[in-house]
């Protein structure tokens, strides 16, 4: 088979999110809050806090040996192990070096993804471009984030938004027509500040005074946030399925990232599709960044929401400003 025939295919999926569950009703203890405040601009009513004594690689782990088991695919045949994440158990090494050690991938690559929100469209673009060349096979792609150690409790415009998980496919080369149809990346660094971590990096190390401002959490301009997601996830998503050769009436099911509510039905607004053909579980779980979409798009295959054959639209957006879509077409 010649590579232009040569697909990336999703062989297993899995994913994972800590048993501790913080709802809406235990925010109101905390801060000035209310359920209502909260569900009717996020459309949030829970979501899943990873324990003290676990970290990030912890929940790869657990969501890579998931899909591992489910493509019936043993360690020692993958070549590669791509995390996207921006909540590395260190600033280096890679976490996902950390993942490979743990689960014991002696005979794979790997390095992380840091694309925020849309880091899973990344990595999972990255993998499948990795298949296409012909020189991998098995590609472990995960999402995982400990988001919530990264807001700010006295910031109530934030800390109710996020919630911790974990989600992991495992794509090998295919021969039919199914798998990674097309993919579609794309960013704005003039919006970087809308969402980000002031300090952590080089240009603020940690110290006294970074840690006094509270730089070490997440800052958002919500407003902003949401204008620029809607527009971009509809952009990506139209992007890809022209990439793809299809339209929108030809997508079974849409699987966005789980940022908003209010922005997923916007895009699905914009798009001229119905709620029902779309996977919304951010009710349950809140924002999970890197582990988002991976999360409904297995929560959605083990609900029998896709049948072989069908066409999955995934799209993202993220701080970056970060956005992409891939189309793919379901069954190995």
């Amino acid at each position: 088979m010649n590579n232009a025939t040569r697909r990336a295919v999703i062989a297993g999926i899995g994913s994972y999110v800590p048993e501790k569950v913080l709802t809406n009703q235990d925010l109101e203890r905390m801060i000035d809050t209310s359920d209502e405040w909260i569900v009717s601009r996020t459309g949030i009513r829970e979501r899943h806090i990873l324990e003290d004594n676990l970290t990030t690689s912890d929940m790869a782990v657990e969501a890579a040996t998931r899909a591992l088991r489910h493509a019936g695919c043993p360690a020692s045949k993958v070549d590669l192990v791509l995390l996207a994440t921006v909540t590395g158990d260190y600033v280096f090494p890679s976490t996902a070096c950390i993942v490979q050690e743990k689960m014991g991938l002696t005979n794979a690559g790997a390095f992380d993804i840091g694309s925020s929100c849309s880091g899973f469209i990344a990595a999972l673009s990255t993998g499948a471009a990795f298949v296409q060349s012909g020189n991998f096979q098995n590609v472990l792609v995960i999402g995982a984030d400990a988001i919530s150690r990264m807001v700010d409790c006295k910031d109530r415009n934030v800390c109710v938004i996020f919630g911790d998980g974990a989600a992991a496919v495992l794509l090998q080369a295919g021969h039919s027509d199914r798998g990674i149809l097309s993919t579609y990346i794309k960013s704005d660094g003039a919006g970087c500040r809308h969402l980000y971590q002031p300090a952590g990096g080089a240009k603020l190390p940690p110290s006294l005074d970074t840690i006094t401002n509270r730089l070490h959490y997440i800052k958002m301009d919500g407003r902003e946030t949401f204008k620029q997601a809607a527009r971009a996830m509809t952009s990506a998503a139209f992007e890809a399925l022209k990439s793809a050769g299809l339209e929108v009436s030809d997508v079974d099911l849409m699987v966005p990232h789980q940022a908003n509510i209010r922005i997923i039905q916007a895009a699905v607004q914009r798009m001229g599709l119905s709620m029902d053909q779309v996977a919304v579980n951010i009710d349950r779980y809140g924002n999970t960044v890197a582990a988002s979409i991976g999360l409904a798009l297995d929560e959605s295959q083990q609900n029998g929401r896709i049948e072989a054959g069908d066409h999955v639209l995934l799209v993202g957006f993220g701080a970056g400003l970060t956005w992409g879509g891939i189309v793919l077409r379901w069954g190995v």
